[in-house]
């Protein structure tokens, strides 16, 4: 069964996440991926198919929250800026509180990224 990751940035931290992609697509072009709207138009510049929701900013981070309540994902990669101000930022924490209620995977740099995909490897 394909497992079923979501990939989100903030403007700060695409570069690292297509960077990311990259280093990983072999992985990741054999899982479903949706993706906040800004960050799923950078990650299908690698070719890679994405299911792209709303902005982060326009309730694309609460779209992925709800997918996570609804079990419809196996985890999330969300590469945030913690220097940041974000006007999104409840949607965010929502987001975070889903996933550890759901107890759905949620990485938040390259490390745990990495860690997850690994994880997914093994099962």
């Amino acid at each position: 069964m394909r497992k079923r990751l979501a990939l989100i940035a903030h403007d700060g931290k695409k570069p690292e996440m297509v960077a990311f992609v990259k280093d990983h697509y072999d992985i990741l072009s054999q899982m479903d991926l949706t993706a906040t709207g800004t960050t799923g138009g950078y990650i299908e510049q690698t070719g890679l198919d994405v299911d792209k929701k709303l902005s982060g900013p326009k309730g694309g981070d609460a779209q992925i929250a709800a997918m996570t309540a609804e079990g419809k994902l196996d985890g999330i990669i969300f590469f945030r800026d913690p220097l940041g101000k974000h006007p999104h930022e409840p949607d965010v924490q929502m987001l975070m509180r889903i996933c550890d209620v759901a107890n759905v995977p949620i990485a938040t740099n390259p490390a745990t990224a990495k860690l997850i995909l690994d994880g997914f490897k093994a099962i």
